[in-house]
């Protein structure tokens, strides 16, 4: 991603709908007539938001969610061509890297089905709530292919056994198993998703922000780093985040018996 300055002024997103409320940026997968199936377009506007919400100090949580009943199909296989007026960003990453080196919390809010590449959204986000109806299947084996991309942040989050006959196999499973194998964080009835996210988005926005964003680059880092690498580089994280105004805020807090306020940056 490049450094450039973003701004969503005067942007006609096409694909999704975006809304910023209480420090929490909403994101709506907004192709409901076509399963809400990642084009290019899509992909693009996605890529825009997530960099803006990384720029932009005062959005602490992002929210994904989508239109119509299915979350999100995987890859737009048909490839029609479509743009809007949000730029391309030079060397922008691909989704996957977009969510995972945002370092802010980002909650897949899943009111349907998940299919294929649609994955990759859920797999690297921070949280994931589904509803109890909704089903998630990498049907990719029965076209003859191999969800090779998804397969990075699948065994991040699931048990090897479990995610590679998930992916061999190619069968659907239900809200109740991916909550099990750890595809999902919860599974709740479909009157209680909302709440349930906007709960959870407005505790995660209401802490330290900058400690936050520290401690989600410190995690995507040590993932690369062999046990005896990880050690003193988290040390030296430890350091720099007793340094940060969040920390002195927590300790005074705690030492002074009243609730924290974090202003962040």
């Amino acid at each position: 991603m490049s450094n450039q300055k973003l701004s969503l002024e005067g942007l006609n997103f096409l694909a999704t709908k975006i809304d910023i409320s209480n420090n929490i940026l909403s994101i709506t997968l907004n192709r409901p007539e076509k399963k809400n199936a990642l084009n290019n377009l899509m992909m693009n506007e996605l890529n825009y938001a997530l960099a803006y919400a990384k720029q932009e100090r005062e959005i602490r949580v992002v929210v994904i969610g989508a239109a119509g009943d299915i979350f999100c199909a995987g890859a737009d296989l048909r490839r029609a061509k479509e743009e809007s007026n949000v730029p391309k960003l030079e060397n922008a990453d691909d989704i996957s890297f977009s969510l995972r080196r945002l370092h802010k919390p980002v909650i897949c809010k899943i009111q349907g089905s998940v299919l294929a590449g649609a994955l990759l959204i859920v797999t690297n986000s921070t949280h994931a709530i589904a509803v109890k109806e909704a089903k998630f299947s990498a049907p990719e084996i029965h076209r003859g292919l191999w969800p090779f991309m998804v397969m990075a942040g699948l065994f991040r989050v699931m048990p090897k056994r479990a995610g590679l006959d998930f992916i061999m196999r190619g069968q659907p499973i239900d809200s109740d198993k991916a909550e099990q194998w750890g595809l999902i964080n919860q599974s709740v009835s479909a009157d209680e998703l909302e709440k349930t996210v906007s709960d959870l988005a407005d505790e995660l926005a209401s802490l330290a922000p900058e400690t936050m964003q520290l401690g989600l680059a410190a995690y995507e880092q040590q993932d690369a780093l062999a046990f005896d690498e990880a050690l003193p580089y988290l040390q030296e994280q430890i350091a720099q985040c007793f340094q940060g105004d969040d920390a002195k805020e927590g300790i005074a807090a705690f030492l002074e018996k009243r609730k924290p306020t974090f202003k962040g940056k």
